[in-house]
């Protein structure tokens, strides 16, 4: 994948392997189902919906009970868009994407990252996970994140 660019329209756009958005795509719906079917053990279901109030668990449990459901709809929705939107790319080689659908890219590609990480143990920047391929998954992730914030920064 090329670094993405901002076109006069107000579009931003990206040269995008088949593989690469195929990959993307599966990443996608990986994350719609776990949101879709959260198990509140799993460390990435702990990462993407943490708790509001780490020392009183009461508390956490109230807020949760209120904001839990719309947080996760609204993670669902960038996951699906970021497959929808990867649909046209699959055989165009070309990924475009509006003002709006940026924002909910940059959110999934957040949420891809942390449910990765967690997968493995990464809890700080400089960490590296022992999974040559799996790290190596992680930084691409965070080279497209950084491209579509670069973009968007200009």
């Amino acid at each position: 994948m090329r670094g993405f660019e901002r076109h006069q329209d107000g579009s931003i756009s990206a040269k995008i392997d088949r593989d690469e958005a195929l990959l993307l795509q599966s990443l996608a719906s990986q994350l719609a189902t776990l949101l879709q079917s959260p198990d509140d053990g799993d460390p990435a279901v702990i990462r993407l919906l943490p708790d509001a109030y780490p020392d009183d668990a009461d508390a956490s449990a109230e807020f949760r009970r209120f904001t839990q459901d719309g947080l996760v709809e609204r993670k669902l929705h960038n996951a699906t868009l970021v497959t929808t939107t990867l649909s046209a790319a699959v055989d165009s080689g070309e990924l475009s994407l509006n003002p709006g659908e940026t924002l909910a890219w940059m959110k999934a590609l957040t949420d891809i990252r942390l449910t990765l990480a967690s997968r493995l143990g990464i809890e700080r920047e400089d960490d590296r996970s022992a999974d040559i391929v799996l790290q190596d998954l992680y930084d691409w992730l965070g080279f497209v994140q950084n491209s579509l914030v670069e973009v968007l920064d200009s």
